[in-house]
């Protein structure tokens, strides 16, 4: 147990000192659960079995990481929350200090903004955040930060202290790859076989480097993931068919895949779903947001309008995103599992740019996809083949 509480303590330290790069007096906003459960956790070789609240633990090291190097730490815990559950009053005021980073190391989610659901942040720009997290970050552009929803002990340890230089290599490489993509084509053994426009769109790269106001990303890092073009319900969009087979988040969490989950997308949205019981689940987390978005909309919390754009997103395709950490397995927990090798991931819900609004982010995985990027020119290029990247 003690090599494993050494890992966790150097991998904070690999967070604070190079991923965001914290420096002395910075204060820095550390948001956390205390969720006790009895934990089987294999390191070394060895089986640990304990009672230990993991999101805590790995809070109290980034804690001491950021004391090591003279910066003003401040913990703030919340009872864990949902998709669907708003953050804590404590928690959206101490985001409003406008820390200079903010650590979300949630044991699921970081929790809605309710009131800036009603009445969204607007940048300078006129970009519209339901989020006071995302505004700051990608508003302002004043915070850096890290999100770890879901995070173990175990996963934190190994997927955590990597090489971020190649990381970030293997992540500029894709984004270049993205320029001039008109069209991306996935298929899978699983079924997968899905056409998604991306023209005009740019791609974000969680790459391990937060070093920079305005940027932030998942721990464990290593994914480049884009927006597809919102369709209009019929003959734009998405199209095809997804067959998720390796694991898919719903309203509790990340559920393991034991029969691929099918889902059919006509004009950029979810038109039908179907497979075993995680299927349902998936079925009835859409649905309850659905419920939730046209009862915002009944009782004022938003505008007629904006609930039915509420209600329509929680079907639209909202991000696909390619797996690039070497040290990330598929081992149930979405955190790590749309970070693995020879996987990509694709969203239902709410996107990364801002113009599809939703109350879920609904990330799915899918094993061993093959990708063909098409070009302006009608040029095609593979970048995975079965899995393995091609460049």
């Amino acid at each position: 147990m003690e090599a494993l509480m050494e890992k966790i303590q150097a991998s904070a330290r690999k967070v604070v000192e190079e991923v965001c790069r914290v420096t002395a007096g910075e204060r820095v906003l550390i948001i956390t659960n205390r969720v006790v459960e009895r934990s089987r956790i294999v390191w070394n070789k060895l089986e640990y079995s304990l009672e230990v609240a993991q999101t805590e633990v790995i809070s109290q090291a980034l804690h001491d990481a950021c004391l090591a190097v003279g910066a003003c730490p401040v913990v703030v815990v919340q009872p864990p929350k949902t998709s669907l559950d708003a953050a804590d009053k404590a928690v959206l005021a101490a985001l409003a200090t406008e820390p200079s980073v903010c650590f979300s190391i949630s044991h699921n989610m970081l929790g809605k903004d309710a009131g800036a659901i009603v009445q969204p942040y607007q940048d300078a720009e006129g970009n519209s955040f339901d989020h006071i997290f995302d505004y700051l970050l990608y508003g302002k552009k004043v915070m850096r930060s890290v999100w770890t929803p879901g995070v173990t002990l175990e996963m934190f340890a190994r997927t955590v202290d990597i090489d971020y230089g190649q990381l970030q290599e293997r992540c500029r490489r894709l984004c270049e790859l993205y320029e001039n993509v008109v069209t991306v084509e996935v298929t899978a053994p699983a079924g997968t076989d899905l056409v998604i426009p991306v023209a005009g769109r740019r791609p974000f790269r969680d790459d391990g480097d937060f070093s920079r106001p305005g940027t932030g990303g998942n721990i464990p890092a290593g994914e480049v993931f884009i927006s597809p073009v919102v369709g209009n319900g019929t003959d734009t969009g998405c199209a095809g068919r997804i067959a998720f087979d390796g694991s898919m988040s719903v309203a509790g969490g990340c559920v393991a895949i034991q029969e691929p989950i099918l889902v059919e997308v006509v004009g950029g949205f979810v038109t039908s779903i179907s497979g075993g019981p995680e299927a349902e689940q998936l079925r009835d987390t859409i649905t309850n947001a659905e419920e939730e978005a046209k009862a915002m909309g009944a009782d004022g919390r938003l505008s007629p309008e904006d609930a039915q754009l509420y209600c329509r997103n929680a079907r639209n395709i909202g991000e696909l995103g390619i797996g690039l950490n070497p040290a990330a397995l598929i081992s149930g927990k979405m955190l790590e599992d749309e970070k693995a090798f020879r996987t990509c991931h694709i969203a239902i819900g709410e996107n990364y740019d801002n113009d599809a609004h939703a109350l879920i982010h609904l990330d799915g995985v899918i094993r061993n996809p093959t990708i063909h990027f098409v070009y302006q020119d009608g040029s095609r290029r593979r970048v995975l083949s079965e899995g393995v990247l091609e460049w």
